[in-house]
C-alpha cells in the first residue's frame, strides 16, 4: 500500500503542475482575443487562425484541468445523496463510480480518440477555414487529457482504498478554511469599509 500511495502522490504532483500551468493559457487566450478584436476594430482585419487558436487554448484548459479538478474533489456531485453519507460510505461510492463509470469511460474515449489523432497527423489535417490551423495538435489533447484523467482516477481510487484501510485521512474532507467565494466577499466588504472611512 505504501508504494501505491507514493504512486498516487506522484500522479497528484504531475496533474497539479499541469493543471496550474494550464491556468496561464486563460491569460494567453484573453490576450489573443483582445488583440484580435483590437486589430479587427482598428484595421478591419481578422484572422481565422487567431480565432482557432482561441478555441484550441480553451480546449486545452478544459481538458488539461479536468484531472486537477478531480484531484481537488471539485467535480459536480449529487449533494442531496452524498451529503447524507458517512465519509466511509462516500469513499465506497467513489470507488464504485471510479471503477464502473470513470475508468471505463476514459478507456473508451482513449480507444476511440487515438485513431483520430493518428489519422489527422498522417494526413496533416488542416482546418477547412481559410487561414486556419493544423487540426492534429488540438486533437492530441483528447488522448493526452483523458490519459491524465485515467491516472488521476487511479490515484483517487488508491486514496479511497487507503482511507478505508485506515492508512490515510478522509480524501473527501474539505479544507476547513474559507472558500474562494467567502474570501472574495470578505475582501469586497473590507474594501467597502475602507472606502467609507
Amino acid at each position: 500500500m505504501t508504494l501505491l500511495l507514493k504512486l498516487s502522490q506522484l500522479i497528484d504532483w504531475i496533474n497539479e503542475r499541469i493543471g496550474k500551468g494550464a491556468f496561464w493559457l486563460i491569460l494567453l487566450m484573453t490576450l489573443i482575443s483582445a488583440g484580435n478584436a483590437s486589430v479587427r476594430f482598428a484595421f478591419n482585419y481578422s484572422s481565422n487562425g487567431l480565432l482557432e487558436i482561441q478555441w484550441y487554448l480553451f480546449a486545452a484548459v478544459f481538458i488539461l484541468c479536468a484531472p486537477y479538478t478531480l484531484q481537488k474533489n471539485e467535480h459536480v456531485r449529487i449533494d442531496v445523496l452524498t451529503s447524507r453519507l458517512s465519509p466511509r460510505g462516500l469513499a465506497v461510492i467513489d470507488i464504485i463510480g471510479t471503477l464502473f463509470f470513470l475508468l471505463p469511460m476514459v478507456v473508451l474515449v482513449l480507444w476511440l480518440s487515438i485513431p483520430l489523432v493518428v489519422d489527422s497527423y498522417h494526413i496533416n489535417e488542416m482546418s477547412a477555414n481559410e487561414g486556419g490551423l493544423l487540426r492534429w495538435p488540438v486533437k492530441i489533447l483528447l488522448p493526452l487529457g483523458f490519459a491524465l484523467l485515467a491516472l488521476q482516477g487511479l490515484s483517487e481510487l488508491i486514496k479511497r482504498v487507503a482511507f478505508l484501510a485506515g492508512r490515510i485521512g478522509d480524501p473527501n474532507a474539505k479544507d476547513a478554511g474559507p472558500s474562494a467565494e467567502e474570501e472574495l466577499a470578505a475582501a469586497i466588504a473590507a474594501a467597502k469599509a475602507k472606502e467609507s472611512k
